[in-house]
């Protein structure tokens, strides 16, 4: 089956955000609807029916605004499609969703009720505004739930080798050089003047870092280290917090830094710099290591994962029909030559 990248970027449809006719029409067992009739093929002799993949594709023309012939034309070739290319790559999702409730059920994976009932409450909004009922997407979530529980049945409680964990090291020493380690004091977006106030004795000397982020700082986690954030790198921080750091050498401080979540004080306390050559993970923070660790061991999950959804995908019987006439959603692309083929 070809990678599926229009089921994938239209419209994201996961557990907590959906758009209207994702919620609509992404269920592959809404093949009840009036349109051609028929069936677009079958998966291990499951059948899809041809209407689950109209309804679909007129959903993405619906979220493209291409509802006419013209603009839906023009979009097909401006990002190299056909109606029967679109149709196949549609099918192929349906397909792949098949061949996941098989794996699934192979497993015995199951979830609670409870499950469900708090992702439904998370596209409440969603569900509400595309006029469904929860009951209507509930089959959908417990999919989504189970096909969630599938992939994590591929990780893995082996721990990466250290030939791995060094040359990861070694990538991170590179691209890491230079990064910035900072401890912060965080006031509330309302009270400027007392940052400013324990800013000033912080720079005349009346005043201890530590003592003062025990003091007056509204972050309780990081109270709880002195105040420590960690390093910019690889991090989540706020990009006005990022810029306050980046001028500061180990033991600066910046001035008053306003970000979402309020105003701060940020104090340099380290300052990476890379060896030459790393040749143990002894020479890297020991924080970046359980980051590498971690991503060592998402990517064997994914590699994993991969190998059983192609090796299923390559066993499956998989048969797609001939694309029917009259198909709403079919258009003469002789009309829409693609945006560089020439005149």
């Amino acid at each position: 089956m070809k990678k599926t990248y229009i089921m994938k970027t239209v419209c994201a449809v996961g557990l907590t955000a959906a758009c209207a006719w994702g919620l609509a029409g992404c269920s592959s067992d809404d093949n009840a609807s009036s349109g051609t009739g028929g069936v677009a093929g079958t998966v291990n002799g499951v059948e899809i029916a041809e209407d689950t993949i109209t309804n679909y594709i007129q959903g993405v023309r619906e979220q493209l605004g291409a509802d006419d012939e013209d603009s839906w034309g023009t979009w097909l070739s401006q990002n190299d499609y056909t109606p029967a290319s679109v149709r196949e790559e549609v099918f192929n999702s349906y397909a792949q969703r098949e061949l996941l409730k098989e794996g699934v059920e192979e497993k015995g994976i199951t979830v609670e009720s409870s499950e469900i009932d708090e992702q439904i409450d998370k596209v409440k909004a969603a569900l509400d505004q595309a006029g469904m009922t929860e009951d209507s997407y509930r089959a959908e979530i417990e999919q989504k739930l189970k096909e969630n529980k599938l992939y994590a049945s591929f990780a893995s409680d082996e721990d990466p080798s250290d030939a791995d964990m060094l040359q990861y090291a070694q990538m991170y020493a590179t691209a890491y050089d230079g990064s910035k380690r900072s401890s912060h004091i965080l006031f509330n977006s309302d009270d400027e003047a007392t940052a400013q106030e324990v800013l000033d004795k912080l720079n005349s000397g009346e005043l201890d870092f530590v003592d003062a982020v025990k003091e007056y700082s509204q972050d309780p986690g990081s109270v709880e280290r002195d105040g420590d954030v960690g390093w910019n790198n690889p991090s989540n921080l706020a990009k006005e917090y990022k810029d306050g750091l980046e001028p500061l050498e180990k033991g600066q401080l910046s001035g008053l830094v306003t970000t979402q979540f309020g105003i701060h004080i940020i104090k340099c306390t380290d300052v990476y710099k890379a060896p030459e050559e790393v040749t143990s993970l002894d020479q890297i923070p020991e924080e970046w290591i359980s980051v590498i660790a971690s991503s060592l061991k998402s990517t064997k999950q994914q590699e994993a994962y991969k190998k059983w959804l192609d090796e299923t995908t390559e066993a499956a019987d998989i048969k797609i029909n001939d694309m029917p006439q009259g198909l709403p959603y079919d258009v003469d692309m002789s009309k829409y030559p693609a945006p560089n083929a020439d005149s």
